[in-house]
């Protein structure tokens, strides 16, 4: 998933320069801003911090915001608000699940927050949730923490795998109908989930008319990188484009999505019906699935 960056030299509670270590004990009413994200900063109001801990993989941390909510923290960059999270839990899991004609097998890469599972099981034709997690802390401790997600564990669809997806989607050849990878930024642990070889081992995972739909960055802070996967994607997919939805606690407010697909192009199967089916979806509808691949001149320009 993708989010601020947070400097950790720099981090200060409003006004106030403090060490990490004291929103231990922080009364409600301060911020805490994260700045050095491409010189774009993001400010918000802390109550306290809830849990952290230190996994063999990475930093995690969950913090009691004023009015987000919940938020986790991963490697000091921000996944996740129980307030706003909508916008891209939906949007990976429902436009290539609605754009899918039939999709009955799903691959979740990353995703242990709960929050695309929850999305994807929305969809009754889909009989079997792979989903494939590299650090089972992320899962442990948003079960805690974000009780909403939880009960999508226990479906009986889904099957949790505690492994590094790169090194999983090689044992896996035309399974998935679709492919959600739910991802992390181009470092740590996401670094390889960026690169042409897990792009090329997505092919070989879907089935023959499979979609794949990969996190790609926000269209205002990384043109470079999404230029550079469009370019790679329209070599690997017949259909390859780029679409984005609106996270206010992302950098820049927005966060954007490969769209990857063998066969069908993202508009060739939408369903109303199966759209109205959804339960309590609060960002997805017809008009922002259609609406999210219309983008801004710059961007168009560069992906030409």
């Amino acid at each position: 998933m993708n989010r601020n960056s947070i400097n950790p030299f720099a981090l200060c509670i409003f006004f106030f320069l403090q060490p990490l270590c004291a929103f231990d004990n922080t009364p409600p009413g301060f911020y805490v801003e994260w700045p050095d994200h491409n010189g774009l900063p993001t400010m918000i109001e802390i109550k306290k911090q809830l849990d952290s801990c230190t996994s063999e993989f990475q930093k995690i941390e969950i913090y009691e915001t004023a009015t987000f909510g919940n938020m986790l923290v991963i490697d000091d960059i921000i996944m996740l608000t129980q307030r706003d999270n909508a916008g891209y839990h939906e949007m990976i899991a429902h436009v290539p699940l609605i754009a899918h004609p039939c999709p009955k097998t799903v691959l979740i890469v990353g995703g242990g927050d709960g929050g695309t599972l929850t999305e994807v099981l929305k969809h009754s034709c889909v009989e079997e949730v792979v989903l494939c997690e590299i650090d089972h802390k992320v899962i442990d401790l948003c079960n805690t923490y974000f009780p909403e997600f939880k009960a999508a564990f226990d479906d009986p669809r889904v099957t949790v795998v505690t492994q590094d997806a790169a090194v999983y989607i090689k044992t896996k050849h035309n399974h998935f109908d679709v492919i959600c990878v739910d991802s992390t930024d181009p470092f740590g642990p996401g670094k390889a989930l960026f690169q042409e070889a897990f792009y090329r081992n997505i092919v070989e995972a879907l089935t023959d008319d499979g979609i794949a739909v990969t996190q790609s960055e926000s269209l205002f802070l990384y043109a470079d990188l999404i230029e550079n996967l469009y370019t790679q994607n329209r070599r690997l997919f017949p259909h390859a484009c780029y679409y984005y939805a609106l996270v206010p606690t992302y950098p820049s407010g927005t966060i954007g999505f490969s769209f990857c697909s063998k066969r069908h192009d993202a508009f060739a199967h939408i369903d109303l019906q199966r759209i109205k089916a959804l339960d309590n979806v609060r960002y997805y509808n017809e008009a922002i699935h259609r609406a999210s691949f219309q983008l801004p001149q710059f961007l168009k320009e560069r992906l030409n």
